[in-house]
C-alpha cells in the first residue's frame, strides 16, 4: 500500500508539472500577444476612430464659431446695425436650429452689450464674476478659446463654449462670438468611449492640463501631478502620435495622443493594461486550479466546489442580486403556491403590482448609481411597510410586486396608499434624488376563477390606470 501511494503521489506531482508548465508557457505567449495587439492595433485605431467622432462632435462646432466670427453680416451689424437687436437675435436662432447647438452668442465689445437666441441678455461688466471669461479673453492673444462655465440665463447645465475673437478691417476687435454645448453632451460622448472601447478619453492644453475629461471618473487635473507623466509631457506636448507607457500603484498604462488643430488640444486615449490582460490571467489561473482538481483527484473537494457553486446559483437565481428582494421567478411560484393554499383553505389575497414613475429620467439625467440607489430604498421602505406574513419581489426594472396574504380588496389598498406615501416621502431616496420620487400602484384581490395569467393582466390593468389619470396614485380593479 505504501507503494502504491508513493507511485501515485509520483504521478500526481508530474501531471500537475507538466499541466501548469503548459499553462504557464501559453499564459507568456498570450499576455506577450495581448500587449502587442494593444499597443501596435488596438489603441491606435481605437484613437483613429475616436479622433473621427470628436472631429464631428466638438471640432465642428468649433469651426462654425469660426465662420460666424468673420461673417461679413456679423461685422457690419456691430458697426451700424446694433440697435437693429431682431436682427442678431433671427441670425443666432438661425446658426443654434440649424446646427443643433444648445445656444449661440454675441458679445459686442462697443456696447458691452450680451445677445443670445433670445436677444439681449445683460450688459457685461468687468466687477461682475460672471463676466470675467470676455474680459480674460479679451487680453489673450489667442483668437478663440474654449471653456467651461455656468451662465445664470441658461440654467444650472455646465456648458462648454467656443469662443471666437471679431475684428474689423483694422484689425481691432469688436466683439466676441460663438457656441455653447452642454457638457452632458459631452460627457455623454466619453462615457460612451469608455464603455465602448474600455479606453479612457481626455483632453490637454500646452501646460499639459487636462481640460475636458468625463465626470464622475477619477482623474489628474494635469499631468504634471504624476511623477512619470511629468517626465513624459516634452514628448507628449508635440504634433507627432506616439505610444507612451508608464504604471501608477503597481498598475501598467499605454497612453497615445493626437493633436487636434482645430481645438488647439490634445486628444488623449488612456488603456489600463490589465483591462485587456484580465482575461488571459483569468484563464491561467483557472488552467492551474483546474490541473491541481484532475491530477490529485481530490473527488471530495470537486463535490464541496459543485454544491458550493450550486448553492450560490440557486441564490442568484432566486433573488434580485440589486435589491436582495426574490425575483420574478421566485415570486411566480409563490404565487402559484398561495393561490393553490387559497381554494383549499379559502384565504383572501391581494395583490398590489406599482413601478416608479419618471424612472428613466433619473437614470438619464443622475445616471444609472443613482437609479440603483432609489431601487435599493424602495426595496427597504417595501420591507418595513409590509408584514412579514406577506411575500414582495422585484418583478423587473423599476417594477415590483406583493402578494398580500389574509387580505381583502379594503385592506390593500389600503395598504398600497401607506406604501406609496411612505415612498414619496422617504428622506433617503429625496437626499440621492434631489426630488421626491413617487409610484404609481394597481390592486387587485384574487378571485375563485383566476389563474396568473388572469391575475397579472387585471393587476397590469389597475398598474395602468393609475398611469393615465396622472401617476403617483393608486387604482384598485376587481
Amino acid at each position: 500500500m505504501r507503494f502504491d501511494y508513493r507511485i501515485v503521489f509520483i504521478i500526481t506531482a508530474l501531471l500537475f508539472t507538466l499541466s501548469a508548465s503548459l499553462t504557464l508557457i501559453n499564459y507568456v505567449e498570450s499576455m506577450d500577444s495581448t500587449r502587442k495587439q494593444l499597443k501596435n492595433s488596438s489603441l491606435p485605431l481605437t484613437l483613429d476612430n475616436i479622433y473621427t467622432q470628436i472631429q464631428k462632435q466638438i471640432i465642428e462646432p468649433n469651426l462654425i464659431a469660426s465662420v460666424m466670427s468673420n461673417d461679413t453680416f456679423m461685422k457690419d451689424w456691430l458697426s451700424h446695425e446694433e440697435d437693429e437687436v431682431e436682427k442678431i437675435t433671427q441670425y443666432l436662432e438661425t446658426i443654434t436650429n440649424k446646427y443643433n447647438m444648445f445656444t449661440a452668442f454675441l458679445v459686442s465689445e462697443k456696447s458691452q452689450n450680451y445677445y443670445t437666441t433670445d436677444g439681449f441678455l445683460e450688459k457685461i461688466s468687468i466687477k461682475n464674476p460672471n463676466n470675467a471669461w470676455y474680459f480674460n479673453f479679451k487680453n489673450k492673444p489667442e483668437k478663440s478659446e474654449i471653456n467651461i462655465d455656468y451662465n445664470e440665463f441658461m440654467g444650472n447645465s455646465l456648458i462648454m463654449f467656443i469662443n471666437h475673437k471679431i475684428y474689423d478691417d483694422q484689425s481691432t476687435m469688436v466683439g466676441a462670438t460663438g457656441v455653447g454645448l452642454k457638457t452632458s453632451y459631452i460627457n455623454e460622448m466619453l462615457k460612451y468611449f469608455r464603455i465602448r472601447y474600455n479606453f479612457k478619453v481626455f483632453f490637454i492644453n500646452d501646460a499639459g492640463e487636462i481640460l475636458i475629461a468625463e465626470q464622475g471618473i477619477d482623474k489628474l487635473e494635469q499631468l504634471s501631478n504624476h511623477p512619470e507623466l511629468k517626465a513624459l509631457i516634452p514628448d507628449i506636448i508635440n504634433t507627432e502620435t506616439q505610444l507612451f507607457e508608464y504604471t501608477e500603484e503597481g498598475e501598467s498604462y499605454l497612453l497615445t495622443k493626437k493633436y487636434v488643430e482645430e481645438l488647439d488640444l490634445y486628444l488623449v486615449v488612456e488603456a489600463k493594461v490589465d483591462n485587456f490582460t484580465q482575461s488571459v490571467k483569468e484563464a491561467f489561473y483557472f488552467n492551474i486550479v483546474v490541473s491541481l482538481l484532475v491530477t490529485i483527484l481530490v473527488s471530495i473537494v470537486v463535490i464541496l466546489y459543485v454544491r458550493k457553486i450550486h448553492t450560490k446559483l440557486n441564490e442568484l437565481a432566486s433573488n434580485d442580486t440589486l435589491t436582495g428582494l426574490p425575483n420574478r421567478r421566485t415570486f411566480q411560484g409563490q404565487l402559484e403556491h398561495f393561490m393553490s393554499l387559497k381554494a383549499r383553505h379559502q384565504q383572501a389575497l391581494s395583490l398590489v403590482f406599482f413601478d416608479v414613475d419618471d424612472f428613466k429620467r433619473i437614470n438619464d439625467e443622475q445616471g444609472h448609481d443613482v437609479g440603483d440607489e432609489v431601487l435599493v430604498n424602495i426595496a427597504k421602505t417595501l420591507k418595513s411597510t409590509i408584514r412579514h406574513t406577506d411575500y414582495v419581489a422585484r418583478w423587473g426594472g423599476e417594477e415590483f410586486i406583493i402578494l398580500l396574504i389574509d387580505s381583502q380588496l379594503e385592506d390593500a389598498t389600503l395598504i398600497a396608499e401607506q406604501l406609496r406615501k411612505n415612498i414619496e416621502n422617504n428622506t433617503q431616496i429625496f437626499e440621492h434624488v434631489k426630488r421626491k420620487v413617487t409610484v404609481s400602484v394597481g390592486v387587485t384581490q384574487v378571485k375563485e376563477n383566476d389563474d396568473a395569467d388572469s391575475l397579472f393582466k387585471r393587476v397590469d390593468t389597475a398598474l395602468f390606470q393609475a398611469k393615465r389619470v396622472g401617476k403617483n396614485s393608486v387604482t384598485t380593479v376587481e
